[in-house]
């Protein structure tokens, strides 16, 4: 309530939480250019859908930019070389969840400029709409908001639906991230730039940019570069998580509601993460594809906190290193605390999805780590729920493994995993681990039917 009555009444989503926001180290830290590590180590599978196929061979040398991997159908993206070098192998490497998975090794060349390839230039004037869908998947954008969905696929409008609003997502919820708080001040020309090809994509007539009211000069600086011609405006939103879910924010700045199980189109709407935007922009007027991203190194386990221009493969090990990372070091997260994912290895790579690296000690942690005592019921984790779900009957459910009924009855696919309900839980109970595992477990069946 206090909140709320200090709030300006900003536009906002009912429900939600208010952790700690821990920004202050680095969002006034402008980018800075991260050096090449001696292996880069490149996933086939940066994304969501299928693995790029390779088209080098072990032993070819190759330079900052070239194709490495081609998309393999629709629902995918290709890969590009991070850095000029050499493929020293194709074959099996650590991913994100510590499974060895396809990828490709390469070895940067020590005395190279590092210069970058360009291809073919792509006009936002003269490109259709499907030209532009193409580019974006041949530059291999994903969502850089950490769901890595590949970008063209979300920008192609299904039959029978329109969009009439284009929203970019600048509130970046997540504590301890600074990424898109920096790109938007520092890269501000090339969102504008591709907003042009976003709205030309998906035929929306307008474009929303939503910013939490806690980074106020990024809201301005943007406002200062909309080209007089270009139809978007910039709007302050609520300090709240998870405002930066895309189901929220709509809810925030149209005021409509994804119905359950449904996609942003079904309520004419399409949402972009800012800095994949800035990414459109900074590479199809190019013809460049994707080969390194902005990350936020932070938390009390390393020494240089800051934004940087990190290479796509570069070891997560190193890039601890090279931010002096403290010898204590027990937990690191990829993304933030709330939605990020524990690793489980620092042999991993930094991927597309990667926004940000938090690095926690043995004497301090972002999440309680207590006993796991029963459910007391007391709604808690009903009041921050921003769906509207029943985290606490989801909970027993998961406990005794009745998974159809949780999905059929209360809805667990529509979770989309903030974290709230474990946050806010008096005894400590992780629900949304719960919940990840009552998914895989229902994917899994799925997928089994599909290939009887």
């Amino acid at each position: 309530m206090l909140h709320s009555m200090f709030s300006n009444h900003l536009p906002t989503f009912r429900h939600g939480i208010h952790p700690p926001q821990f920004k202050d180290d680095t969002k006034d830290k402008p980018i800075r250019h991260f050096p090449f590590a001696p292996v880069m180590v490149i996933p086939l599978a940066q994304h969501i859908g299928k693995p790029s196929v390779p088209v080098v061979r072990e032993g070819q040398e190759v330079v900052r930019g070239q194709l490495l991997a081609r998309a393999d159908g629709f629902v995918s993206v290709p890969q590009h070389s991070p850095a000029s070098g050499i493929i020293k192998k194709i074959g099996r490497v650590p991913g994100i969840t510590g499974k060895m998975v396809p990828g490709i090794y390469l070895e940067p060349f020590p005395g190279s400029s590092q210069e970058v390839m360009e291809g073919r230039p792509v006009d936002v004037e003269t490109a259709t709409a499907d030209d532009i869908i193409r580019a974006i998947q041949d530059a291999g954008i994903v969502g850089l908001g950490g769901a890595a969905f590949p970008t063209h696929v979300k920008l192609k409008i299904p039959e029978g639906k329109h969009a009439d609003t284009l929203i970019l997502n600048g509130a970046e919820c997540e504590p301890y991230l600074t990424t898109d708080h920096r790109v938007m001040l520092e890269q501000a020309p090339d969102i504008m730039t591709g907003l042009r090809y976003l709205l030309k994509a998906t035929g929306a007539p307008r474009a929303i940019i939503g910013v939490e009211s806690n980074k106020p000069d990024a809201a301005d600086n943007l406002r200062a570069h909309i080209p007089p011609d270009l139809p978007v405006t910039v709007e302050l939103v609520e300090v709240k998580y998870p405002q930066g879910a895309e189901k929220m924010l709509i809810t925030a700045l149209l005021g409509r509601e994804v119905p359950s199980g449904g996609l942003p189109i079904d309520v004419n709407a399409v949402v972009v993460n800012v800095a994949t935007c800035a990414e459109v922009g900074r590479l199809l007027p190019r013809g460049r594809g994707i080969q390194e991203r902005v990350i936020t190194i932070t938390g009390p386990g390393v020494e240089k906190k800051g934004n940087y221009w990190i290479p796509i493969g570069t070891p997560l090990r190193y890039v601890l290193e090279q931010a002096h990372a403290a010898p204590d070091i027990n937990r690191v997260f990829l993304g933030g605390p709330m939605m990020g994912t524990a690793v489980s290895s620092l042999d991993i790579p930094i991927t597309k999805g990667t926004s940000g690296v938090v690095a926690f000690r043995d004497a301090e942690a972002f999440a309680r780590q207590n006993k796991i005592y029963p459910c007391i019921h007391c709604g808690a984790c009903v009041e921050a729920c921003p769906l509207f779900l029943n985290p606490s009957k989801l909970g027993i459910l998961a406990k005794f493994k009745e998974y159809h009924a949780m999905a059929s009855e209360y809805h667990l696919m529509d979770c989309f995993e903030c974290g709230s309900c474990t946050y806010v839980c008096p005894s400590h109970i992780p629900l949304v681990q719960y919940f990840r595992m009552s998914k895989l477990v229902l994917r899994n069946e799925k997928a089994k039917k599909i290939h009887v």
